[in-house]
């Protein structure tokens, strides 16, 4: 029976060209199997056979007819069809099979063109849904899943990161906690970065493992900007303790960086992870409703790993605004906020506490300054006037002010 609907020609007594062509083909197939006995099958491509077929209805017939044969083998057949039939996707050869999975390949207005896939459906299965990038290199495909946050439960709960700044770890009430995220976020020059890399240190110090992902600045500017400051980093670089990323958001999917992120917790099992920044994040993904999605379910999932993750978000314009991004300061846990401000014809640098959801923290304006000792913190600064316009201006006293590391405040 499979021979007649396969197209022996018996019941037929006009035969046609491509007709003769298919059943020849087909028969070779059908020798090779009987001889090899394969455990995996593969057809490349069904366009072939649609050319061999030429009648859309004999070409359905024929792959129905492959279906039937190959269903009491010990055979997993696939499949492969590049979808130039010119309907889109076949409905038809979609309800035969028992699992669909579809492959795109988008081309971005600029960088590497980006690869996902979709498990449409899998009969007996249970699959995750949705898009998944995928990469093809040298050695193989890698296939970097859509994370689900909720599949992964929190292991411990969370007790305050210090920096080993007191004035800094007082402001938030001993630190940010373990599982949350702090968003740090100002104009350029305002020590974010440099923020960040005092809290990793001070981590490394305590023996834990960080990761941190550098988006804008060069690993060798870095590490001359940390040894400037008095943190040796690369003796926690050499150990393992730290590593340090350089990504280039023209080449990496978001779901790849969210592969690489799940690596760096599960496997070396990391404490502190740093995103600078989130600008360079955001290249990476040229829809933003799907970059913030994408972005919340990583920090949900990194919470109940109580990973403790910063976040630095430059502002646009050389001295910034008091305007940050709504998508992003609503899912961080902690925002502190740093700005320039203007004392005795001085440009100045003041950090603050915007939110701290974890717990209390300090409401006040204090001076930050960052030399080639490190990090101060100084006293609550009252006296501001234009806080809110995002230029705000010191016109207390000059007791509060800190001056060089040697001479009296």
């Amino acid at each position: 029976a499979v021979d007649e609907v396969m197209g022996d020609g018996r019941e037929q007594s006009i035969l046609h060209p491509w007709e003769v062509e298919l059943s020849e083909t087909i028969r070779l197939i059908q020798q090779e199997v009987e001889r090899i006995q394969p455990r995996r099958v593969v057809f490349d491509s069904l366009s072939e056979m649609r050319l061999l077929a030429q009648d859309p209805l004999r070409y359905r017939r024929q792959v129905l007819a492959l279906k039937q044969y190959f269903a009491g083998r010990s055979s997993t057949v696939v499949l492969v069809d590049d979808m130039s039939s010119g309907n889109g996707e076949d409905a038809h050869l979609h309800s035969i099979c028992h699992g669909v999975v579809t492959l795109e390949r988008l081309t971005l207005e600029f960088g590497a063109a980006r690869r996902r896939l979709q498990v449409q459906k899998l009969r007996g299965v249970d699959f995750i849904g949705g898009f998944h990038d995928f990469t093809i290199r040298r050695g193989g495909l890698e296939v970097y899943p859509r994370l689900i946050a909720t599949e992964h439960a929190p292991s411990c709960a969370g007790e305050p990161i210090p920096s080993g700044i007191v004035e800094l770890d007082a402001m938030l009430d001993g630190g940010p906690l373990r599982g949350t995220s702090t968003l740090l976020t100002g104009p350029a020059g305002t020590g974010k970065t440099t923020i960040t890399l005092q809290y990793i240190y001070a981590a490394c110090e305590r023996g834990e493992r960080a990761t941190l992902y550098e988006f804008d600045e060069r690993v060798s500017t870095l590490r001359k900007r940390a040894d400037a400051f008095h943190l040796d980093i690369q003796r926690h670089l050499d150990s393992g303790s730290l590593r340090i990323e350089q990504v280039d958001p023209a080449e990496l999917s978001p779901g790849e960086f969210t592969s690489r992120v799940r690596d760096q917790v599960e496997r070396r099992g990391i404490k502190v992870l740093i995103i600078d920044s989130l600008s360079g994040y955001m290249a990476a993904m040229p829809q933003e409703k799907q970059l913030i999605l994408q972005l919340h379910e990583l920090l949900s999932y990194l919470s109940q790993k109580s990973v403790a993750t910063f976040l630095v978000d430059a502002q646009p314009g050389l001295l910034g605004t008091t305007n940050t991004n709504v998508f992003i300061s609503y899912i961080a846990d902690v925002v502190l906020m740093l700005r320039f401000f203007e004392a005795g014809g001085r440009m100045r640098k003041a950090i603050s506490v915007l939110k701290n959801r974890a717990g209390r923290h300090e409401d006040t304006i204090r001076e930050v300054r960052i030399d080639s000792s490190g990090i101060r913190i100084g006293a609550p600064l009252i006296g501001f006037r234009g806080v809110m316009t995002g230029s705000p201006e010191y016109v207390g006293g000059s007791e509060p002010l800190m001056e060089d590391r040697g001479r009296d405040a």
